[in-house]
């Protein structure tokens, strides 16, 4: 018998061990430091005797096929079936079992064998998550930044449309400022009440088709608004409106959100509330002087031609979603992800503090024109209307956001821009106008500061339902601009220009106080983090 080759390759598989040895494939001999010793690999439960029985056996089988040769040549050496199990050799015994999910071992390198590349692996593997997302001077960018800048504009155009009218709203229909105010506060409470359920129709039907749909709805009805009746027809049709509108800003931040990169986000959001303050200050402005010329309602009415016609360029202009996936989200599931996000510290955080920014920039653009038209000021409708220019400020503050989180920070940016609206509102309480100017000019870029970081914070912090996430912002963003507008003009009418005044600065010591509060908490946390290590 021929000397048994030690470097076979064996083809193992599971449930070989029905044959007494596997089958095998002869190859060129290995190194002899290869093959062990036959009672070294034995296992140490194993009787010595045994494998000297088995070793006398087979040379006493070789022995007798010398002496007589047989045709089909030699027999192989078999033990004795239950001791294949105890056969020493690096090819010999059944194949163990694989254990379920690991690699395949490689019969000839013995090192596990390449996995075919299914859908899940192979190049797609570690990825950057933002690969294929908008990026400044990349395609589609720009074309995607003007048409949520049409989106602003129409938006806040139409939400605020009547907000530099008041005092001629209320001079021909005969009603209080407080009365009057109320045509501002339906608009953005019903807007602050419609949010939340049009961002849930905004993860079945797609962010772009809902900002399509109530851009356009929000138009038609604005072409309306300037036939109302009476002041309850002006605040119902200005309630319709404003819940039209809520798909907006539900579905705009989880767009961007989606289909931007995440350190191209920040600017882009400010660019989104770049549109919003350029539409509040066009509408404004539009207004005052059409209402100048022609009346209230003819400046109605050029407000909505002005929405109808960003409704159409934001639908020629926006991108495509190509990160959306359509979700059904049921009464159940919206419940869960609303009460998820609102047990998030952090989020509640920034819902308050939009709230209260939003509450100073209600309370002080509802009265403000109140104030112009009387003593010592005496400024025409079209001046008043004018005065909005400002908001100028607030798109360049709200576009720089970006910019300014990077140098210093979300919290220390808050605190500026806290700041900055708190000095404003002081400046305003002089009789000089262009001490009043400057003060608007400050509350302006302090507030679109302050709501471009806090609403960007929330879409960064909110991994899954952002459009929920976003949609709780614009509520609590929107509830506080309708409870400062109606707020100021009540404080205005008890305590003139200067109960307004305070009304901003207990808004503006409550968002200093949650910062400083979050401040001393990740100061806290850090202090742990190094105690620990």
């Amino acid at each position: 018998m021929p000397p048994a080759d030690t470097g076979a390759s064996t083809e193992l598989r599971v449930g070989a061990s029905t044959a007494p040895f596997p089958r095998t494939t002869t190859t060129a001999a290995a190194p002899p430091a290869t093959a062990a010793p036959e009672r070294q690999a034995a296992p140490a439960s194993e009787p010595a005797a045994d494998s000297d029985r088995l070793a006398r056996r087979c040379r006493a089988a070789a022995s007798r096929a010398r002496r007589r040769p047989n045709p089909s040549g030699p027999r192989p050496c078999r033990p004795a079936p239950g001791k294949a199990a105890r056969e020493s050799g690096p090819n010999s015994g059944p194949a163990p079992a694989r254990t379920p999910g690991t690699p395949e071992q490689s019969p000839a390198a013995g090192r596990p064998a390449p996995r075919a590349r299914g859908a899940a692996g192979g190049a797609g593997q570690g990825a950057d998550s933002d690969g294929g997302k908008l990026r400044p001077g990349g395609p589609g960018y720009r074309r995607m930044s003007f048409g949520l800048l049409a989106a602003g504009i129409s938006t806040f155009a139409l939400l605020y449309s009547t907000q530099a009218l008041l005092p001629a709203i209320s001079g021909d229909l005969g009603v209080s400022p407080g009365q009057a105010s109320w045509t501002v506060s339906a608009a953005t409470g019903a807007l602050a009440l419609a949010v939340l359920p049009l961002s849930a129709l905004s993860e079945r039907f797609g962010r772009r088709t809902l900002m399509t749909v109530s851009l356009s709805v929000a138009a038609v009805v604005a072409l309306l608004t300037p036939f109302a009746p009476n002041l309850g027809w002006l605040v119902a049709l200005r309630a319709v409106q404003g819940a039209a509108l809520a798909g907006v800003p539900a579905s705009a931040m989880a767009y961007l959100a989606e289909e931007v990169r995440g350190k191209a986000l920040v600017g882009a959001i400010g660019l989104f509330v770049a549109g919003n303050s350029i539409g509040g200050m066009s509408g404004r402005i539009l207004t005052g002087w059409v209402a100048q010329a022609w009346g209230w309602r003819a400046a109605l009415a050029a407000v909505g031609l002005l929405a109808a016609v960003c409704a159409v360029v934001f639908r020629l202009l926006v991108p495509r979603a190509r990160h959306f996936t359509s979700r059904p989200v049921g009464p159940r599931a919206l419940a869960r992800t609303i009460g998820g996000h609102l047990a998030d510290p952090l989020l509640r955080r920034l819902y308050a503090i939009g709230a209260l920014f939003m509450t100073v920039f209600g309370a002080v653009y509802t009265v403000i024109g109140y104030r112009l038209i009387e003593e010592p000021f005496n400024l025409p409708q079209g001046v008043v209307g004018s005065i909005f220019l400002v908001y100028l400020v607030g798109t360049l503050s709200s576009a720089a956001a970006g910019q300014l989180v990077a140098r210093l920070g979300r919290r220390s940016a808050l605190y500026l821009a806290v700041g900055t609206t708190a000095l404003g509102l002081l400046l305003t309480l002089t009789s000089t106008l262009l001490a009043v100017l400057l003060g608007l000019v400050l509350i302006t870029a302090g507030f679109f500061a302050g709501h471009a970081v806090a609403s960007s914070s929330v879409s960064r912090t909110a991994t899954t339902g952002r459009a929920q996430a976003s949609a709780l912002y614009q509520s609590a963003y929107y509830l506080g601009s309708s409870a400062g507008g109606t707020l100021g003009a009540i404080a205005f009418h008890a305590a003139g220009w200067e109960g307004t005044v305070v009304l901003g600065l207990a808004a503006m010591v409550g968002a200093a106080s949650i910062t400083l509060y979050a401040t001393r908490k990740a100061l806290a946390q850090r202090r742990a983090l190094a105690a620990a290590r």
